[in-house]
């Protein structure tokens, strides 16, 4: 299964909902970690460190982050931008196919867009 880490300012309702659906998914928020108000490269970084695929909204720097550290050959272990017009029972069912039906490095090097489809 794979570990997630929801950056800072991730819809808490996604979170807890994915939570309710399935309370073995492996999910940290930033706070729970105290890195709350770290700058994009260092939640990366952690990210990194701890095998965990990125949960984020950021779409505008994000991204850019994401792929300097596979152009410097760092390891990231994917990320999933999440756009906020994303309706809150798509997102959360899309983390749970991620997360249920997904090899731990299965994502790395990558980012997506959710919804999936």
């Amino acid at each position: 299964m794979v570990s997630f880490l929801a950056d800072e300012n991730f819809n808490e309702d996604v979170v807890r909902g994915v939570l309710r659906r399935n309370a073995e998914v492996d999910i940290v928020r930033i706070r729970d970690i105290g890195l709350s108000g770290a700058a994009d490269p260092e939640v990366l970084e952690r990210a990194a460190t701890d095998g965990r695929v990125l949960l984020t909204h950021d779409v505008s720097t994000m991204t850019h982050y994401a792929y300097d550290r596979v152009a410097r050959g760092l390891p990231m272990p994917g990320v999933f931008e999440v756009g906020r017009h994303v309706p809150l029972g798509t997102a959360i069912d899309d983390i749970l196919i991620i997360a249920e039906c997904s090899l731990a490095n299965e994502w790395e090097g990558q980012v997506r867009y959710l919804p999936l489809r």
